[in-house]
């Protein structure tokens, strides 16, 4: 039976001895017969002599170049689909690999070429190739057995022989596709996390080799999940194609683009002028996904957090560079939704300790480690006590004891903010509960809590008058306060619980007022009782024209809407006293009192309203 060949064309001498020795010494040398040309023009005569299973095709040659060449190849029917493997010595050049895909090439290998990956590639077309002269040989001794049979006989044979190549057929398309699949995103079509895992080592070797630098963005979209769950798993796909085009469009032609999966994506800069272009880039992501994205009927608002490791200080390996990304990517979304941020050592040793923080969270609750402290809100004119807040604290076994801010960003990444959220709403009016029952003479004061953004997502009026039930006590005994910041991140959804909330009873004020830059229209739509300023613009009253001007402006404009004003960080008598001039409601801070625990709180309270 005839052996399958393969044609070998370069015009280098010494590259072509090199190539052939390699084909004809390998341990499946005795499988095929080898041909070489020195030109493009000698390949084609020899195409049009001989059947080729597969053609090794140098790009660079004078007259006619490896693509003209191939594209000649292919433009015959004789030979069109005859697969071609390039082989070229400008590794470098990412538009030479495009355009020999593009010129139909079945593979593109650098020179030198490792022999082992070369007989690899050309086994595959070289199985094929015999599997093809067997079928073409069996169709021939068919063919003279049948040459006596029946009519039907015939038919019959025909349709065996249309099955085998239907089969062939279906051997080559099925390997077309796994090659697509094990090298190919399947929805974006950009490089899968093994394409980038290979491409990333290479990079490594060649920056190391000639000192270049390198740089490794990993992207992660803001609210994803929220979005996909909304609007469905095909908006979700939509998105990130739309994305996956901003990305591309942001980059250098010479960076490769990457999808991970889920909406994690990864640029690779090789050869950078300076580590400063890998920031730029990343800017240039990040303004290119505020924009709106046109989704169905619908405009989706989304942003992208970019993490920056650089080679070689971030990671000497494929896989220490990646952590390195990805770690400086979780740092962004933590530090700013949106955001920027370059990689360094103390990365690593802050989300271990985040790490660990988040594990011990799990087991607070249930070991009782959580309590409420307490602050007063003062009345500005009299001096009584108006009202409480209540401020979360932990008595951490290792570090002691802990407040809010150092570990509700945590809670919210372990799902937790919303069953611990329930514990302050829960231990409020166990406390009210307490002063009622205790015969003092604040025993109708409200205890402001916090609440945060995902709990209004989970049933929040249901959780409240569970609680108030089940200690006995009226809506007015509690307040509720809801970050500025948090509530214009969605404003009918929030107007919708807050409204339910407020029309049992409960007074609602807006927290830290000033800094979420919402419109004189939001507040209009909001149910809120109270302005809560925040104390940034209250800590220099007194030395800041701007400040003093700021809050004057809120308390006007709450008075407009009829809305009380609470003034927060009130610190100085200085302080205390240009808020009074200015027309502020009630005042909490230092000057009164610190947060305490509700014992010392009472006695610390008796003596205020005593006083």
């Amino acid at each position: 039976m005839r052996k399958p060949k393969i044609l070998l064309v370069n015009d280098h001498p010494a590259s072509l001895l090199a190539l052939k020795t390699l084909l004809v010494n390998s341990p499946q040398g005795d499988e095929y017969d080898l041909i070489t040309a020195t030109s493009g023009a000698e390949a084609l005569r020899a195409v049009l002599d001989h059947e080729f299973a597969v053609i090794l095709l140098d790009v660079s040659m004078p007259g006619m170049d490896g693509f003209e060449t191939a594209e000649t190849i292919h433009s015959h029917p004789r030979s069109s689909s005859v697969p071609i493997i390039f082989i070229t010595a400008h590794y470098a050049d990412e538009m030479n690999r495009l355009k020999g895909y593009l010129h139909g090439a079945a593979d593109y290998l650098i020179s030198p070429v490792i022999p082992q990956i070369l007989q690899s590639k050309i086994s595959v077309f070289i199985e094929l190739s015999r599997k093809n002269l067997e079928l073409e040989a069996q169709k021939e001794e068919l063919a003279m057995m049948n040459r006596d049979l029946q009519v039907q006989q015939m038919q019959d044979l025909k349709k065996i022989n249309a099955a085998l190549e239907s089969e062939i057929i279906e051997r080559r398309q099925a390997e077309e596709r796994a090659h697509e699949l094990a090298t190919r995103d399947p929805l974006t079509g950009l490089m899968n996390r093994r394409s980038l895992t290979d491409r990333l080592e290479h990079a490594i070797a060649v920056s190391a080799r000639h000192g270049q630098r390198l740089a490794l963005l990993f992207l992660d979209l803001d609210k994803f999940k929220s979005i996909n769950d909304a609007l469905g798993h095909d908006a979700g796909d939509d998105l990130l194609l739309q994305v996956a085009d901003r990305i591309s469009d942001s980059v250098r032609e010479s960076d490769i683009v990457a999808r991970l999966g889920g909406d994690e994506f990864v640029v690779l800069m090789e050869a950078l002028p300076s580590y400063a272009s890998a920031a730029e880039v990343g800017r240039k992501i990040v303004n290119s996904i505020e924009h709106s994205f046109h989704i169905g009927t619908q405009n989706i608002k989304t942003s992208a957090s970019v993490g920056i490791a650089l080679y070689p200080q971030d990671g000497n390996t494929m896989h220490s560079l990646m952590r390195s990304a990805d770690l400086a990517m979780y740092h962004a979304k933590q530090e700013q939704r949106g955001s920027i941020q370059f990689f360094h050592e103390e990365l690593n040793v802050r989300m271990l300790e985040r790490s660990r923080l988040e594990h011990e969270l799990q087991h607070a609750l249930e070991n009782d480690e959580f309590e409420l402290y307490y602050q007063p809100k003062v009345e500005a004119r009299t001096g009584r006590i108006a009202g409480v807040e209540a401020l979360l604290r932990w008595h951490h076994p290792r570090l002691g004891l802990l407040s809010g801010g150092e570990f509700i960003s945590a809670a919210a990444d372990t799902g937790q903010l919303v069953t611990i959220g329930e514990w302050v709403i829960g231990a409020a009016c166990a406390q009210s509960r307490l002063w009622r029952d205790s015969g003092m003479d604040f025993p109708t004061l409200p205890i402001a809590v916090n609440v945060a953004i995902p709990q209004i997502y989970a049933d929040l009026p249901e959780v409240i008058e569970r609680q108030l039930r089940k200690h006995g006590v009226p809506p007015s005994s509690l307040q509720l306060e809801i970050t500025e910041s948090l509530v214009i991140r969605d404003v009918e959804k929030a107007t919708s619980v807050l409204k339910e909330i407020s029309e049992s009873g409960i007074t609602i004020a807006i927290d830290d007022f000033g800094t979420g830059y919402s419109s004189l229209s939001v507040l209009k739509a909001l149910p809120i009782d109270i302005l809560k300023i925040d104390q940034s613009f209250v800590r220099d009253l007194g030395k800041d024209l701007g400040d003093h001007a700021i809050v004057e402006a809120i308390v006007n404009m709450a008075r407009a809407l009829a809305l009380r004003v609470v003034a927060e960080g009130v610190e100085t008598h200085e302080q205390l006293t240009i808020l009074r001039e200015l027309g502020c409601d009630e005042h909490q801070g230092y000057y009164y009192s610190r947060p305490l625990p509700a014992q010392d709180f009472t006695a610390q309270m008796l003596h205020i309203n005593a006083a």
